[in-house]
């Protein structure tokens, strides 16, 4: 049998992306739910109380993580959106598809928490500060890319429309970020930086990057698993397609 060499777009084509990606989803979900228990529990009961905010500043472990997935995401989404416009690249398409609906719920869980944070830190559960709001209209983006795609029938002209939305709306992500030091907001400042020690314990920090990575891990898996039925849905008239709803020839006569 002759050995396939794997390339950089081996797996460009949705039959072969299929098969990776259903063999990689029970990975990604193994690691996604130890790593959310290790994270936690570091963060919930090992991890020490702030001495200003209390106990109250634990949702932090989850706020923060899906901050980051939030804008993340959307740029993965954008990404993959403009390399299918570009390229008429229909896997490219269907994982940014894929991804708007988890990166929409990271955004969702991101301002929830930053409300139930925000209530005992601030006193209140919103205000219109620069960085909550930016992040509420990146949410407002993701569904409003959700609903472009799923209201035009014809696939190509939806993936097209729904790439030049993401991408002009891809300039949000830098305003979210740097919003704590384009204006005078309540939001605090970044914690982690990549130039610059961390501004918590090691505890603390160890509990927040293992739920970074149960989250990444989580959204890979969600993704492959929308992202198969995608491409289950558009290639249906293939014949690898149908010869999945086959059955096996190979049985006892």
């Amino acid at each position: 049998m002759t050995k396939v060499p794997i390339r950089l777009f081996t797996f460009a084509a949705p039959s072969r992306f299929y098969g990776l990606a259903g063999a990689l989803v029970p990975w990604f979900w193994a690691v996604a739910i130890a790593f959310a228990v290790a994270g936690l529990y570091m963060g919930f009961f090992v991890a020490p109380t702030d001495a200003t905010q209390g106990d109250a500043y634990r949702v932090i472990f989850i706020h923060v993580p899906a901050a980051w997935m939030s804008m993340l995401l959307y740029l993965v989404m954008a990404g993959w959106a403009v390399i299918g416009w570009a390229f008429n690249a229909r896997l490219a398409s269907m994982v940014a598809r894929a991804v708007a609906p988890t990166g929409a719920m990271f955004t969702f869980i991101a301002l929830w928490t930053g409300a139930l944070w925000g209530k005992p830190t601030w006193g209140t559960w919103w205000v219109w500060d620069a960085r909550l709001t930016s992040e509420l209209i990146l949410l407002f983006l993701y569904l409003g890319y959700i609903a472009l795609v799923e209201a035009i029938d014809d696939t190509r002209r939806a993936d097209h429309a729904g790439a030049l939305l993401a991408l002009v709306g891809a300039v949000n992500v830098p305003i979210i970020y740097f919003s704590v030091r384009w204006w005078n907001t309540l939001h605090q400042g970044a914690t982690i930086s990549m130039t610059a020690a961390p501004k918590m314990a090691a505890t603390m920090l160890n509990a927040m990057l293992l739920m970074t990575i149960a989250c990444w891990a989580y959204a890979f898996a969600v993704i492959f698993m929308r992202t198969r039925a995608i491409v289950l849905e558009r290639e249906r008239e293939t014949d690898w397609v149908r010869a999945l709803g086959r059955p096996s020839t190979g049985g006892a006569r």
